[in-house]
């Protein structure tokens, strides 16, 4: 009998002894996986130092960068950043010439999406998996060669003053309302709005709706913030497509302006990536390990940009709760030309 009970209780004790053992591969893997990451860390500091500097190409506003780059200096007192500011278009233009001449000045790229997706085709991005890497989704990122910096989210503006409260857009087709015809505002230049809302609407439904939208005799301005300011000024109740840092900042300087979230936004990613055989390639994988780490995303955060970082997605959620936010899909930038001409040609130059 007394046999019979201890072959009872040996499955039990065999499941405890295995459960014990994973738990200890579980936490020796944890445990090794930290240690390997230290290292490769600890290699890129060494390697970096000896480097002393590393070029950056971005597009992020001047101010906006001398933030970024000062916290990183600080963090890397060994490491002076070169950079080199531009407006996207400039930027493609002269990505495209040095690869062709096969020059290559800068480590990192920080520019939108379709720009990257561009440089990822011609073989212009390394391949290189952040540090950080867990914590940006599958739609944040061009595979291994770039991560979403940051996201420029599109919403509509209006002016708290004069916008009839009760009239509010609560969905997109609310912009149809005869209240808003010929008091609305556009920049009609940004095929990148437009290929989002394509994305998110569908395509056929997406131009319907453009037409009808164009009917409402939207007027059309250029520069996000000079409509801003034309909207807080009364001249318009409402801006269809301004992005979000832009609303943000006249509101925070008491203009009479504030953003909504009408359905579905389309986000405009702006990825940043290391460029292939970079100059300084361990100052270059330090500096985007640190943008995208969380430390360098809260810098970002406060130039009122949305981060793709997942563990910062809580603390977004209580200042922008009405988000419902679509990346925009890069390859779009294929055809961006052809939205830019569906553009024009329904609401006209």
């Amino acid at each position: 009998m007394m046999k019979w009970q201890r072959t009872l209780t040996r499955p039990e004790t065999s499941g405890k002894a295995t459960r014990f053992v994973t738990v200890l591969l579980v936490a020796f893997f944890l445990f090794s996986k930290g240690l390997l990451a230290a290292t490769v860390h600890d290699e890129l500091i060494e390697g970096a130092k000896r480097e002393r500097e590393v070029e950056v190409y971005a597009t992020l506003g001047l101010e906006d960068a001398a933030a970024l780059v000062a916290k990183f200096e600080a963090k890397y007192p060994f490491l002076k950043v070169k950079l080199t500011r531009a407006d996207s278009e400039k930027l493609l233009t002269r990505v495209l010439l040095e690869s062709r001449a096969r020059q290559r000045f800068a480590d990192v790229i920080q520019t939108v999406a379709f720009s990257m997706h561009a440089f990822v085709k011609k073989g212009i991005l390394a391949s290189y998996v952040p540090s950080e890497d867990r914590f940006y989704g599958k739609e944040f990122k061009g595979q291994t060669f770039w991560t979403a910096a940051y996201v420029n989210p599109y919403v509509v503006a209006y002016n708290t003053k004069m916008a009839p409260r009760d009239r509010l857009p609560k969905s997109y087709s609310d912009l149809l309302h005869p209240v808003w015809n010929g008091k609305m505002l556009m920049e009609g230049t940004k095929a990148d709005w437009f290929a989002g809302m394509l994305q998110i609407m569908g395509r056929q439904e997406g131009l319907q709706y453009m037409r009808s939208l164009a009917k409402q005799n939207v007027m059309l301005r250029a520069g996000h913030t000079l409509i801003a300011q034309l909207v807080a000024a009364g001249e318009a109740l409402l801006d269809v497509n301004i992005t979000l840092s832009s609303a943000n900042r006249l509101k925070q300087k008491g203009a009479p302006i504030d953003w909504l979230a009408p359905g579905p936004i389309p986000g405009i990613m702006i990825g940043i990536g290391t460029v292939t055989n970079p100059p300084h390639p361990n100052a270059a994988k330090l500096f985007l390990d640190f943008v995208l780490s969380q430390e360098g995303q809260k810098v970002v955060e406060k130039f009122d940009r949305v981060s793709a970082r997942s563990d910062l997605s809580g603390e977004q959620g209580g200042k922008y709760k009405s988000f419902k936010l679509v990346p925009v899909n890069p390859a779009l930038g294929e055809n961006l030309n052809e939205y830019a001409e569906l553009l024009r040609q329904i609401f006209g130059n």
